[in-house]
């Protein structure tokens, strides 16, 4: 029995890792199959994976991917495991638009390598393979960490190491789940990227200006500029007119912004809001650095590089 240690270095090296190196090996070489335990099964004997965390398969891809196949076969043998409780049935792992390019192309039979998997052991090796091939949109792709995390109990750490991509690009990612619906709808669709996704995390009106960012074809650094226009719009209270525009910053402003950017080596805003308090505004240009001042709030540090 392969120990976790073992089983999460194998898992991390995704496909290849169950078929050797050379994933693409030459089918038509029926010793090299079998050496690679690969053999050819009906078609019908394959059933959708459960856990696949990709949800949308775009037709003009899977036709690319079809003719491909007319034309040349299945270069890479499906990745599947047996069905638990039917004979002759086997579960996909890995390769799920093969196999419906296969059945679009009307192959009877189709390539694939049997392992005995676990549900965990499936999942992420859909999710790393996935990943690995650029495959998913950034909610399928925040679906299946989160997936992970609730069902097998991974940290954001964990998660990092498995797929190979840093803390900070799973936690980015997990954020989006937090968008409304309508938003990451579109996410979904490719109507927007997942830097313009991160732009609107927390904001109440994401979905308007989700829309505007659609409509008017915004770039992410324009969509950010939108974003921080729309925070800084005044607000009214109790019917009354806004605060008035402030002047220029006093001597004393201007230096504490000074003494806390140069502690943070990023731009640093304080606006002061009379007896009601007022805000400090730390501007960060990426999303590690967000981490790294979160960090340093919390234990202490010097400027975030």
């Amino acid at each position: 029995m392969v120990d976790e240690a073992q089983s999460k270095s194998r898992l991390g090296r995704g496909l290849a890792a169950l078929i050797g190196e050379d994933a693409a090996v030459d089918l038509g070489d029926r010793q090299a199959s079998e050496e690679r335990g690969i053999r050819t099964v009906p078609i019908e004997f394959l059933r959708p994976n459960p856990f696949q965390p990709r949800q949308v398969f775009r037709p003009e891809d899977l036709e690319d991917l079809t003719n491909s196949i007319r034309e040349k076969g299945i270069l890479q043998p499906i990745v599947v495991r047996p069905a638990a409780g039917e004979a002759n049935a086997f579960e996909i792992v890995a390769g799920e638009r093969r196999w419906r390019a296969s059945q679009a192309a009307q192959l009877h039979e189709v390539p694939v390598i049997v392992r005995e998997l676990t549900d965990h052991e499936s999942l992420e090796i859909a999710i790393i393979e996935n990943v690995q091939r650029a495959d998913l949109n950034a909610i399928e792709e925040a679906a299946g960490y989160q997936r992970l995390a609730d069902q097998f109990g991974y940290t954001q750490d964990q998660l990092s190491k498995l797929i190979g991509k840093s803390r900070s690009h799973v936690a980015n990612l997990l954020r989006l789940l937090g968008l409304p619906e309508k938003v990451r709808a579109l996410i979904s669709e490719g109507k927007l990227s997942s830097g313009h996704a991160r732009a609107l995390v927390g904001r109440d009106d994401a979905e308007n200006l989700a829309k505007t960012i659609v409509d008017k074809g915004l770039s992410v650094r324009e969509a950010e500029a939108l974003t921080r226009k729309s925070e800084a719009k005044p607000k009214s209270s109790g019917g009354k007119a806004s605060a008035a525009k402030s002047g220029e910053k006093d001597a004393d402003t201007l230096a504490l912004e000074k003494n806390i950017s140069d502690a943070l080596g990023l731009a640093v805003e304080v606006v002061h809001k009379g007896e009601s308090g007022g805000e400090v505004r730390v501007d960060y240009k990426t999303l590690e650095q967000l981490d790294e001042i979160c960090r340093r709030l919390a234990h202490g540090g010097g400027p975030v590089r």
